[in-house]
């Protein structure tokens, strides 16, 4: 078979000192399984990372509702895998197909559990049951396969008990050589479950595995913590930027895990995530009707004009702030609903592009849309349309991401690229992408790039946007600079992949 093939030529690379066998496994996969950033972090650094000589692989669930129409030469690579799951086993089948030039396998279950025939990727009662199969099944198959990758790289809390299962079960079945770095996206979510993961699985000893430095929860006595696991076992763990790692170790933003980072913290750290450069490029870019550079960058007042007649704006002297991202507590809702009408107030048009993720938001967002609806300076488009986003960011002129919390953030790296002028509050990975203008300390005015305010009030985030419109409406030729400061930063995935490389380098000689 050609994945066959593809180990063959890695081998004979590994014997001439060339490269890693990396091997991710995930519970997303863009754009082929998308709920959210996991997805794009996965593909970025896996492509980052073959770019550079290495030999990498991923391993995901074959949902029923994920885009196949992405998948390329999908095929069976395994038929009989077999996976001990209580007292006997599950077979599987286990699918390769290229996403977009990612080698992927695709587990496949064939049980009445029905774990990834849902219509849905996550949101289920028995989502914990479900990804702990889902990680049995990948060492599994690993295993069965005779793949035995330099690095396991897993992710987030659905992947957490691979590391579990890997070193104190796998190992004694010929994969000890194996090391697996741990990455966390998101702390919010870290799955819960109780002993009956424990008999699922096959790892069984209760009394062992609920002790506190092993994978009980750090509040719950009775549950064991899948996230928990994947820090205490891991070989390396690491949070998507360097501030939010900071803040997962010292502040609440950690869900209950700051302890057990504490604990573990010589093998933990904060690694940015980057973007697709040539997907989200205004150079390239398929979706905007004008390509444009840091050199030419008068070009995209043609990008601002096809958004306004796209979304029925007038066309009038004003600047367009914008907002794209799902419209919940985390993203800082209330500040987003807030920052529509200081902008409409201070001589601004206005565009927002996200989904809510509750029946209230929702809701509320519905109402003001239809309040609105006959303004001719503001438009709300309460669904996600990836096309119509690339047309915004290239033709706003500033975004707002007033996010409560922020593990990376993918969008003010985005607005940089496209020279739209972000507003952030400062948290998590904004911290580390934007500088304001104003009052940074720690960088030269020519390396500024944008505005930040701190407080979570209706205040601190009117003095920014209030800054950045004064700039724009009086003073051209500064803002002007700024959006080519910030098109000058380099966000995407070579940075990130030199670190995760190290990392690996590291892990692998122990």
């Amino acid at each position: 078979m050609i994945e066959n093939r593809i180990q063959l030529i890695f081998v004979k690379r590994v014997k001439q000192g060339v490269g890693m066998y990396v091997v991710q496994i995930a519970s997303e996969c863009a754009p082929v399984i998308k709920a959210g950033g996991l997805g794009d972090v996965v593909y970025g650094l896996s492509t980052e990372l073959e770019s550079r000589g290495n030999c990498v692989e991923l391993i995901l669930p074959k949902y029923d509702c994920m885009r196949y129409d992405h998948i390329w030469g999908l095929h069976d690579a395994y038929k009989d895998l077999w996976v001990p799951w209580y007292g006997g086993a599950i077979h599987c089948s286990v699918y390769c197909g290229w996403v977009h030039g990612r080698v992927c396998f695709f587990i496949e279950p064939h049980s009445q559990d029905n774990f990834f025939n849902r219509g849905c990727y996550y949101g289920c009662d028995d989502d914990n049951m479900r990804f702990a199969f889902f990680s049995k099944a990948a060492l599994e198959f690993l295993l069965q396969s005779n793949k035995r990758p330099d690095v396991i790289h897993c992710h987030d809390w659905q992947t957490g008990l691979i590391p579990v299962m890997l070193y104190e079960m796998y190992k004694y079945y010929g994969m000890g050589s194996q090391r697996v770095a741990y990455t966390i996206h998101n702390f919010k979510h870290q799955g819960m479950g109780g002993a009956e993961i424990l008999h699922a699985t096959g790892l069984n000893r209760e009394p062992y595995y609920f002790q506190y430095d092993k994978l009980r929860d750090n509040f719950n006595p009775f549950a064991i913590n899948f996230m928990k696991g994947g820090i205490v076992y891991s070989n390396s763990v690491n949070t998507v930027s360097p501030h939010h790692a900071w803040e997962a170790h010292h502040t609440d933003v950690g869900c209950g895990l700051s302890h057990t980072i504490g604990l573990h913290e010589n093998k933990y750290r904060g690694i940015l995530n980057g973007i697709d450069d040539q997907f989200w490029n205004p150079q390239n870019d398929r979706y905007i009707p004008e390509h444009y550079s840091i050199d030419n960058i008068d070009a995209k007042a043609k990008n601002k004009k096809a958004l306004r007649e796209r979304l029925l704006l007038r066309d009038v002297n004003k600047p367009i702030v914008a907002y794209i991202g799902r419209l919940d507590a985390q993203k800082g809702v209330n500040l987003v609903h807030h920052s529509i009408y200081h902008a409409l107030a201070k001589d601004a048009q206005y565009v927002l592009l996200g989904s809510a993720t509750g029946a209230d938001i929702n809701a509320q967002f519905q109402y003001e849309k239809n309040y609105l609806n006959h303004n001719p300076d503001v438009h709300l488009e309460l669904s996600f349309n990836e096309e119509l986003a690339h047309l915004i960011y290239a033709g706003a002129d500033m975004i707002v991401v007033p996010s409560n919390y922020e593990p990376c953030g993918l969008t003010q790296m985005i607005g940089l690229k496209y020279g739209t002028v972000p507003i952030v509050r400062a948290v998590g990975g904004l911290v580390n992408t934007v500088f304001d203008r104003d009052y940074e300390t720690g960088k030269p005015p020519e390396k500024r790039n944008g505005y930040v305010f701190n407080d979570m009030d209706y205040h601190a985030v009117d003095f920014a946007m209030e800054r950045a419109l004064w700039l724009w409406h009086n003073e051209k030729d500064q803002y002007r600079m700024l959006m080519k400061q910030g098109m000058e930063c380099d966000y995407s995935w070579n940075n990130p992949g030199s670190e995760y490389l190290g990392i690996y380098e590291s892990i692998r000689d122990k």
